[in-house]
């Protein structure tokens, strides 16, 4: 791979690791091939930006990135591993070059002759693959992952489509949240020599609710009561996430008013409570204003009129 990270994200060098975030959110959300299922150009962005974040998410990644220790793939430069070769073996017992290795100088007693480096190190790679002792671990895959409001809230199992056309089945956990990364262990990419697969990291995007709103472990509705609701209270049927419930309204409630349904919000992580959900009262007009109303509403503003901006004036 050889696009430049920086430049696959749309971001300089030395952007924050909020801003990588959001600059790798924004193309996820608009160009993962579930989305632009027939657009290659997309689904070739969708994968360098993927690529992108699994290398510079990490401080410790995107720094040896920037010092010329491995490349945007990930993989180490030659050139680090040579020096990282001699660092780890020069100085030990366990060096059969000699004390001249640093400079790949004959040993008399090794049997090598102007040996030459790249050798060595396939050999020894090779070997450190083969017992483990170096195992390398495939690159980690991010999707992103469009959930709509009340499974994310309620959980639920869905599919996602990878580039390959294969398919991914996602638990996605009660609760679970916008801009939160599910982690799948082992389906991510494959390992060169045989070692342990990366992970598969879906990143949500949850969809608004024509009704609810989320705020912390809060379920927030605005529910509509008629005047005489508001004037005489009464119960009302409200839409909860689980199901509509009744909810008294006091008598002479007013716009903005809030009432609360304990234990009706977003389950906790990590825990067996939830939230609650909380209803915010707007006073709603009839659609059409009959002679009878007009008739009642002049007769009690004349006799019991009342100015609820007073305290506002100035």
């Amino acid at each position: 791979m050889n696009t430049d990270p920086y430049a696959a994200l749309g971001v300089a060098k030395t952007a924050s690791d909020d801003e990588i975030r959001k600059a790798y959110r924004k193309i996820a959300r608009s160009s993962h091939p579930d989305l632009n299922p027939d657009d290659a150009d997309a689904e070739a962005r969708f994968k360098a930006a993927s690529a992108a974040y699994d290398l510079l998410r990490d401080p410790e990644t995107r720094a040896r990135f920037d010092r010329g220790e491995i490349d945007a793939s990930g993989a180490e430069t030659h050139a680090h591993q040579q020096r990282r070769y001699y660092r780890d073996f020069a100085d030990t017992g366990d060096n059969p070059y000699g004390e001249a290795f640093g400079g790949w100088q004959r040993h008399d007693a090794s049997g090598f002759d102007d040996v030459d480096p790249s050798d060595i190190f396939a050999q020894f790679f090779h070997q450190r693959g083969r017992t483990g002792g170096g195992e390398l671990r495939g690159m980690d895959a991010r999707y992103a992952l469009e959930v709509p409001f009340l499974d994310a809230v309620k959980g639920a199992r869905t599919r996602i489509t990878l580039p390959d056309g294969a398919a991914l089945e996602v638990r996605i956990p009660e609760g679970s949240a916008d801009g939160q990364t599910i982690r799948l262990r082992g389906k991510g990419h494959p390992a060169p020599g045989g070692g342990r697969p990366g992970d598969a990291l879906v990143t949500l995007a949850v969809t608004p609710h024509p009704l609810f709103r989320r705020e912390g472990d809060d379920i927030v509705l605005t529910l509509p009561v008629t005047i005489d609701e508001a004037i005489l209270g009464g119960r009302v049927e409200t839409p909860t996430i689980e199901g509509p419930v009744m909810l008294t309204i006091p008598k002479g409630a007013n716009s903005g008013q809030t009432l609360r349904l304990r234990n009706r919000g977003v389950k906790k992580r990590g825990s067996d409570s939830r939230g609650d959900q909380r209803v915010e009262l707007a006073i709603t007009t009839p659609p059409k204003i009959d002679p009878d109303l007009a008739e009642f509403m002049e007769k009690w503003r004349r006799d019991h009129g009342y100015d609820p901006r007073k305290r506002m004036k100035t």
